[in-house]
């Protein structure tokens, strides 16, 4: 069984209808509700940490409150949910976790501190984690997309408009511009990548932070 968790209703549901998926409403970063609802819905042999969200602001003008919501999202919704989904995997002595990182997790950006450290963070848990399973038939990698044609990157262009006062086709190209490819990279070829590592052929590959971004990052 395929399961969405997310929390815009209208969008899970679009999502499930098209995958036969079933779906719950959760909210990630309520690691009680995040619990809850897997073990209402599993057990699962596959996990896809796939909940995100990035705030951009100057280091000095953001806020203790910036940080903990970023490093809630991208970090603490992972671990929670490796935690709640690796005894059954365990038992079985198979299972697959992975992780979406970002380019960010791997070198940073300007303006981004809190998303940027959160990300290493998710990249650093895959690592130990990893080592840590070696042996057990459970893998765990992260999927490190550079700036993808998402809903995440449409918001980001609206910021930059805002603040510098530029169209957002402007700076949507300018975000294009950190990929050589001199393109954002699409869900399709994130989701390639996703699907790949969740194979019997990748049994090997562990701990590894697979870059989707253009050759931005070597």
């Amino acid at each position: 069984m395929l399961a969405l968790l997310g929390r815009d209703h209208t969008a899970l549901q679009a999502a499930a209808n098209d995958l036969d998926a079933d779906y719950e409403v959760a909210d990630v970063t309520q690691p009680k509700m995040l619990v809850a609802t897997i073990a209402r819905l599993g057990p699962f042999d596959i996990l896809v940490n796939n909940a995100g969200a990035a705030s951009s602001q100057p280091f000095l003008k953001s806020t203790p409150q910036d940080w903990a919501a970023m490093i809630s999202v991208n970090l603490t919704s992972t671990f929670t949910a490796c935690h709640a989904v690796l005894p059954h995997m365990l038992a079985q002595g198979w299972g697959r976790i992975v992780n979406i990182a970002s380019t960010a997790g791997l070198k940073g950006y300007a303006y981004t501190a809190s998303y940027s450290a959160a990300k290493h963070g998710v990249i650093g848990l895959t690592r130990a984690l990893a080592i840590e399973l070696a042996r057990t038939g459970v893998t765990v990698n992260a999927v490190c997309p550079g700036f993808t044609d998402t809903d995440l990157v449409h918001r980001a262009t609206q910021t930059i408009a805002q603040q510098t006062g530029r169209s957002e086709t402007d700076a949507r190209a300018t975000l294009a511009r950190y990929n050589p490819q001199g393109r954002l990279v699409t869900p399709e070829e994130v989701a390639e990548a996703v699907a790949f590592l969740c194979r019997d052929a990748a049994s090997a590959m562990t701990g590894q932070s697979i870059v989707v971004a253009g050759g931005e990052v070597t």
